[in-house]
């Protein structure tokens, strides 16, 4: 089973937002992005997460302003991240039965990559067919 560390090796770099930013530069960013989630910092210190769920959830269902609300005021503040060396496995359980979709990945209070379940299930699903192709090669000889 993989880590999370080469999981975040080959990804991108993090994206994130200021708290005092509108909700419309975070949607803005995400769609540009092509991203779910940023992060919510104020300089290297880790605020909270924003997601197009919290979107959906605090400012439409809310008829509230996206140019007039402050990312802080609907950010997920109470945040569950995860060290580089975790198992996928324990991630997987981790965002299953908290029901998120992003995880940070904080090493020593520093930010060093997000993980999406999407990222998740594609390593559970590669780590399976290498499985698979090896089971294969010992029953063929």
């Amino acid at each position: 089973m993989r880590i999370v560390k080469q999981l975040i090796e080959g990804k991108r770099e993090i994206y994130s937002i200021g708290p005092d930013q509108p909700v419309l530069a975070a949607i803005q960013l995400m769609a540009d992005k092509f991203v779910g989630a940023l992060l919510v910092m104020r300089g290297d210190e880790l605020l909270g997460i924003v997601s197009e769920r919290d979107y959906a959830r605090k400012v439409i269902l809310k008829g509230r302003s996206s140019s007039d609300t402050p990312v802080r005021d609907i950010m997920t503040a109470d945040l569950i991240t995860v060290s580089p060396h975790e198992t996928v496995h324990r991630c997987m359980r981790l965002v299953t039965d908290k029901h998120i979709r992003h995880l940070p990945v904080v090493e020593n209070g520093n930010v060093v990559g997000m993980l999406s379940i999407g990222d998740l299930v594609k390593s559970v699903i590669d780590d399976q067919a290498e499985q698979l192709e090896q089971l294969q090669r010992y029953i063929s000889g």
